[in-house]
């Protein structure tokens, strides 16, 4: 086990909100204090706008932070050709039957037919085979695996969601999302090792071809239209653990599925490289505390290989009338790509202005 960590010890005070909330309204309750030992961090998600998405890698105590509009389709550098499309705009794509990306427009029957479905907060089941499987597995991609064999490689439609939300809501909401983006029209072949980017506007007549070389040094090579060329957008992959982001996850209502929903304040674990992690709720098992928890405590058998084994699970999301809050009741223990073991509690989701976008977390090395 290998432990990069700079040993810390920061007795510390954070604010911590308990109140019962919703996903984007009114203000938090007053903070009470809590006094918890350790290494802190607070992403720099961006406030309530989230325009970032912050990549945390706990054996270093470092955090890496990009703009999350600045890419559009991550391509896979494994062993496996597949390409993921940017869940944290809130894009989609749906495979179409044709192979020709210049025949596509945006009167084909088809075309109309998809784009309805094809984006998130449908509240509609049958959009979630239009975006990635949110539990990060390659073999739920919307985009269908692309092979060696061209004519099994068709286009895809694809939604570009949304631009970030650039203005100021009031104390305690957020504003994530603005205008639409728009749609492209996509083709993905194989040529060797690398992938052959096809791509255009939904009504153009000729298209825009790219290779997209594997790195791997990374999980993905990552590509943007606005920018027509690739860019560098998470670290190394074995140099992260933790992503905060906004996300597109399924909601349910009871147990029945509404299909895909764009989610503030969410934690994706590196799954790729084996950073696994599991919850702790202290309601249910209340034998065990942060405070206490130690190395013998750990269960190997709860680690969750779903990149959302923390997601949004850390705060409240409450309803229309009252603002998201902390749970105060959980904390969870965390398997590093380097195989280290923490233990990690989030202290705030608020600034003392009561400002949304302001998490902050602590972690200690377990030993």
């Amino acid at each position: 086990m290998k432990n990069k960590l700079f040993t810390l010890a920061l007795c510390m005070t954070a604010l911590v909100f308990t109140n019962c909330s919703s996903d984007d309204d009114n203000t938090p309750t007053q903070p009470i204090t809590v006094v918890i030992d350790g290494a802190a961090v607070a992403p720099t998600v961006g406030g309530p706008n989230q325009q970032n998405q912050v990549y945390v890698d706990l054996s270093t105590n470092t955090t890496t932070s990009v703009q999350r509009d600045s890419w559009d389709l991550g391509f896979y550098s494994g062993t496996e050709f597949r390409v993921v499309i940017n869940g944290s705009i809130a894009m989609a794509a749906a495979q179409l039957t044709t192979t020709d990306i210049d025949a596509v427009n945006s009167t084909n029957q088809e075309v109309l037919d998809l784009q309805p479905l094809v984006k998130t907060n449908t509240y509609n089941q049958a959009s979630m085979q239009y975006v990635d499987a949110p539990n990060g597995a390659l073999n739920g991609t919307a985009f269908s695996a692309i092979t060696a064999t061209d004519a099994d490689n068709p286009v895809h439609l694809v939604n570009l969601g949304y631009t970030v939300g650039t203005e100021t809501p009031t104390t305690g909401s957020i504003d994530t999302t603005d205008d639409e983006r728009g749609w492209k029209k996509v083709r993905v072949l194989q040529d060797g090792t690398n992938y052959i980017l096809q791509y255009a506007d939904l009504d153009d007549t000729t298209h825009q071809e790219v290779t997209i070389s594997k790195n791997t040094s990374y999980n993905y090579t990552f590509f943007s239209f606005d920018a027509t060329s690739e860019i560098v957008i998470e670290p190394a992959k074995e140099a992260w653990d933790l992503n905060f982001t906004t996300f597109t996850d399924e909601v349910f209502i009871g147990t029945d599925s509404y299909g895909p929903y764009f989610y503030s304040d969410f934690v994706v674990t590196n799954t790729k490289q084996s950073t696994n992690a599991y919850v702790i709720d202290t309601e249910i098992q209340s034998e065990l505390s942060y405070d206490n928890f130690t190395l013998a405590d750990v269960d190997n058998t709860q680690f969750s290989d779903d990149q959302r084994s923390i997601g949004s699970s850390w705060r409240n999301s409450g309803g229309p009338s009252s603002s998201p809050s902390l749970k105060d009741n959980v904390f969870y223990i965390i398997r590093d790509t380097d195989g280290n073991l923490y233990k990690l509690k989030f202290l705030a989701l608020f600034n003392e202005a009561g400002e949304r976008g302001y998490p902050e977390f602590v972690y200690s090395l377990l030993q």
